[in-house]
């Protein structure tokens, strides 16, 4: 892909960094690892499998895309390395299945340290 730029000549673009017309490029096949971003949270959404209606509200309002529908399980999946704790899942779900669990709950949850500083 080139394009001619007055009085700077022309610009060639390598196809695999070419964004399209429109600038709507694909999403990733896979999470980054450079983003997770997970250790600053205060709460965990927690989902009840039996009230989960699987609407994909939850999916839908993620700002982080930290929500999946698995088919074969049939059941929605919590992504932990990307959510932030900002509880708007929980708060747009109609069927109250998700609900706020504190961090300390969790073994995985916070980082501990062995003494303090």
């Amino acid at each position: 892909m080139s394009k001619k730029l007055p009085e700077l000549g022309t610009i060639n673009v390598p196809h695999e960094r070419s964004v399209p017309f429109g600038a709507i490029t694909p999403a990733p096949v896979h999470q980054q690892d450079l983003f997770i971003t997970s250790n600053w949270r205060i709460v965990r959404p927690v989902i009840d499998h039996e009230k989960c209606t699987r609407c994909l509200t939850c999916y839908i309002a993620c700002p982080d895309s930290c929500w999946a529908y698995n088919e074969k399980e049939d059941m929605m999946e919590w992504n932990t390395n990307f959510c932030k704790g900002c509880q708007i899942c929980i708060h747009e779900c109609p069927s109250d299945a998700l609900t706020a669990v504190p961090e300390l709950d969790f073994e995985d949850g916070v980082v501990r340290l062995e003494k303090p500083f």
